[in-house]
């Protein structure tokens, strides 16, 4: 895992011909605001983010966020153990955010 500021986290994210967006809130967070593109897997529904987890493409980059950081560190370092290529983590979350959403 990779914890970045969102500057540089978005534009990594840009550039990279394998990054798939992650949102790790609660369905309610998601549907308030998320950024766009971003699909969601609720890391708080333990087995259901494990059976989506492990379906995830290995050989993709996720860019993985949450309110404040804390979630979505946990859902990297648990998609790092699955043996993805990489995981990166928005600092601050959704909360420091100051790109486009999606309300």
């Amino acid at each position: 895992m990779t914890e970045l500021a969102q500057e540089q986290w978005n534009e990594k994210r840009l550039a990279s011909p394998n990054a798939v967006l992650l949102d790790v809130r609660t369905e309610e967070e998601f549907n308030i605001k998320h950024i766009p593109d971003a699909k969601m897997i609720d890391i708080r529904q333990p087995q259901s983010f494990m059976d989506e987890a492990q379906a995830l493409a290995k050989d993709k980059e996720y860019f993985i966020y949450c309110r404040s950081g804390a979630r979505s560190a946990q859902a990297c370092q648990v998609l790092d153990h699955l043996g993805v290529a990489a995981t990166y983590n928005l600092k601050g979350g959704i909360l420091d955010w100051t790109g486009e959403v999606v309300e």
